[in-house]
């Protein structure tokens, strides 16, 4: 990566001796509206333990079929592909409070009708439901960053929130996975809870930031379509995802494949946890200073050789090594993705743009299984290989977007 701006802390400067100095560089100088959302942020995310098992709810307590629950799980998907286009369209036309407000309290309205929900019939609609509100809220609130922190900050906010959502996420599969085995209700109650807690304190604490009604202007997912840099980006995205997924696609049937249980896997996918938990406070206040295009690119090209080491796994430490690898470029281009959407979005146009950054992630987690799957049953190193050179492709195409994203960004700043 080289660096562009020298106004951050240089590489090899000494650690701040003091806690509250090694915090400041960190986490200072950050709008009040952001620290709400980050918190409220962690505590959905501590809630959130009914996705993550559903399938085992669906079969244990419900008692469906395999077959009846893959049906379920791939309408969760279908409404997931259109969550955050409606919630980047909400987020625009009314405000980014009423966007993410209404989308928790929907969402946990329809978690709580899926915890009483017996009929076949009924679970699939809640089902839907459920995939159409879970990120109704995502685009209002990475418009809300890109409202209240300056640019200059951004990258290190988003850095901040993905781990704060790491942090409550890994909190929460342990705690879900104790209250899953012992009845699944209670799960509906805490993420339906949390998500109250999450828009409520939105809406009570956070001031609207969607610019004045004087300050839009006309504008539609048509002007995003029309935007090339922005769709080759979602192109890049979409890539990414399909490679980002198989974590949860097609992982553990490679692991079961060469003889690995499934506490092996749930050992290997702790492991993304505590490398994001770890190491993103130890460099996402630093990535401002690169040029975002090629932090994007090394990202994929570390995530590229993560799926090689996969590639040549055949152990638990094999596969922990690899998930370890790919989390760290997972942790570059999870910071810089809504970093580069914030540039290239008009400011009244920004729950689109991110709206149609969702949709890309969405397809490349539908894509990812169908793909994923076909590729496994070739061979466990074709799938991986398959992934490596995704990861490279998109790393090359990061490349050659990175000069037209530079000039938007250098033209937002110039506003």
């Amino acid at each position: 990566m080289s660096r562009i701006d020298a106004s951050g802390p240089a590489i090899g400067e000494p650690r701040p001796g003091r806690l509250r100095a090694y915090v400041r560089v960190r986490a200072g100088g950050l709008p009040a509206a952001f620290w709400v959302l980050w918190g409220g942020s962690l505590v959905n995310r501590l809630g959130s333990m009914v996705n993550p098992f559903l399938s085992l709810y669906l079969t244990g307590v419900r008692g469906l079929s395999v077959a009846d629950t893959g049906i379920v799980l791939a309408v969760v998907g279908i409404g997931s592909v259109v969550s955050q286009p409606l919630g980047g369209f909400l987020a625009d036309r009314f405000g980014r409070r009423v966007a993410l407000t209404g989308g928790m309290l929907a969402n946990g309205a329809t978690l709580l009708t899926l915890g009483y929900a017996r009929d076949l019939t009924v679970l699939v609609v809640c089902c839907f439901v459920l995939g159409v509100t879970i990120d109704l809220f995502r685009p209002a609130a990475q418009a809300l960053v890109a409202d209240a922190v300056p640019a200059a900050d951004r990258t290190r906010a988003y850095g901040l929130l993905l781990w704060a959502v790491n942090l409550g996420f890994s909190v929460a599969m342990v705690l879900g996975g104790y209250l899953a085995s012992h009845g699944g209700r209670l799960l509906f109650w805490l993420d339906a809870g949390a998500c109250a807690f999450f828009g409520l304190l939105v809406w009570l604490a956070i001031p609207e930031t969607r610019p004045a009604a004087r300050e839009r202007s006309a504008g539609s997912y048509r002007t995003v379509l029309r935007d090339r840099a922005m769709l080759a980006f979602a192109g890049l995205v979409v890539g990414y995802a399909i490679v980002f997924q198989q974590a949860f696609a097609t992982l553990p049937l490679a692991m079961t494949g060469t003889a690995l249980t499934s506490s092996a896997y749930g050992l290997v996918m702790g492991i993304n946890g505590i490398v994001v938990i770890a190491v993103q406070p130890l460099i996402g206040h630093r990535l401002a200073a690169y040029d975002k295009s090629r932090v994007l690119a090394t990202g994929f090209t570390i995530a590229a050789c993560g799926n090689a080491v996969a590639a040549a796994a055949s152990t638990t430490a094999g596969y922990a090594l690899a998930v370890a690898v790919s989390t760290l470029g997972e942790i570059l281009v999870f910071a810089v993705t809504a970093t580069v959407v914030a540039d290239l979005a008009p400011a009244h146009l920004r729950g689109r743009y991110n709206g149609l950054i969702g949709m890309a992630w969405g397809t490349g987690f539908l894509i990812a299984p169908i793909v994923g799957t076909r590729l496994l049953v070739i061979g466990s190193t074709t799938l991986w290989l398959t992934c490596t050179a995704l990861c490279l492709a998109a790393a090359a195409g990061q490349l050659a977007l990175a000069p037209s994203l530079r000039r938007r960004a250098e033209a937002a700043a110039g506003k």
